[in-house]
């Protein structure tokens, strides 16, 4: 690359991402064909209902699909490499150093009889072989008073039952950004935590990753925390994308019919008069998928092909892509005519 010519090859790039889980009830397709980018220096939300497949999606990154799961096909490039070929050990290099993950339950990821210093400090003694312990544990302070820790020395020296909810989620955000990574995901980062406190670890993680200049890919239920944080929001259902695009174009103008009922469970898109409004039924169980487009038995838009063709993403823009036949020029195959009686 020329000098000075901007890299603008993406961070992360997930291409055809199938997992699935092999259970003694049968086989759960948990992601089927997931496609995404994340650019340098961009904020990415993943989005939709419990059960779509986010937080499976970001554990695939990590190559943290357990047994019986696992990665049936696809690729995950991160800085040109395809993570799924690479050895185990240079796995363990990539996770905490270049890619962090910020769990949902933050007092569940900490080690209960380790001091939260020695905690923040060990994460860069792991990952910086050159450092000791005097230095790592002088740069585990500073992190510490980052994320706006009053007393960072008197905190370091408690342990993690002794934390309110908030305080733990501020260290958890200091142990993932302390190596200074270049992807960090957050999976569900404020849900556990009440609003006031959320709008605070919001604006604390904005300012960080700006400092540090992260890529970032959000996981959340809850679109107001995409719409404050990420410029790009990839909307998920059963396991599959449905739409993708800048987070104001897809937020104002909704193209997929499950984003746009997405949108209106917001309290701000009701009336005070009007109840609150809810999509019919359920997610699908993921061990008996619905044939064809899998919002289709949900969709008040629904067509005949959608119960029996899966819908390809569709380029609306350049960065607005739709997966749903209501987009898609080819017509809807003709029924197939009445067998004559002999």
């Amino acid at each position: 690359m020329a000098a000075g010519t901007p890299n603008t090859t993406p961070l992360l790039s997930v291409r055809d991402l199938i997992v699935r889980f092999y259970t003694l009830r049968g086989v759960v397709h948990a992601l089927e064909g997931v496609s995404f980018d994340v650019g340098r220096e961009q904020s990415i939300g993943l989005v939709g209902e419990t059960g779509c497949g986010k937080s499976i999606t970001a554990r695939s990154v990590l190559r943290l699909i357990d047994p019986p799961g696992r990665i049936d096909g696809g690729s995950i490039a991160f800085q040109g490499r395809d993570l799924i070929q690479l050895p185990e050990t240079e796995m363990r290099a990539i996770r905490g150093a270049d890619i962090s993950m910020i769990m949902q339950e933050p007092k569940m990821s900490l080690n209960p009889v380790m001091r939260i210093g020695d905690q923040v400090a060990e994460t860069l003694l792991i990952h910086d072989k050159s450092l000791n312990r005097r230095t790592a544990r002088a740069q585990a302070l500073d992190m510490l008073a980052s994320v706006s820790i009053p007393d960072p020395k008197r905190l370091a020296r408690r342990y993690p039952h002794e934390l309110s909810g908030g305080m733990a989620q501020r260290i958890m955000i200091a142990m993932m950004l302390v190596t200074r990574p270049k992807l960090l995901i957050a999976d569900e980062p404020t849900s556990a935590l009440d609003v006031t406190i959320q709008a605070q670890i919001i604006e604390l993680m904005n300012a960080l990753i700006d400092d540090i200049q992260s890529s970032v890919l959000m996981i959340s239920h809850d679109l107001g925390v995409v719409a404050e944080t990420c410029d790009r929001v990839i909307v998920m259902y059963a396991g599959q994308v449905a739409e993708a695009g800048d987070v104001e174009t897809v937020m104002s103008d909704p193209q997929h019919p499950y984003t746009a009922a997405l949108l209106k469970t917001l309290p701000d898109q009701v009336d005070a008069d009007e109840p609150l409004y809810s999509i019919k039924g359920n997610v699908p169980s993921l061990l008996t998928p619905p044939t064809g487009c899998r919002f289709a038995p949900r969709c008040e838009h629904a067509m005949a092909r959608c119960h029996n063709e899966r819908p390809r993403a569709i380029p609306l823009t350049a960065d607005h892509q739709v997966a749903c036949f209501l987009h898609d020029a080819a017509p809807e195959p003709a029924a197939e005519p009445a067998a004559v009686p002999a």
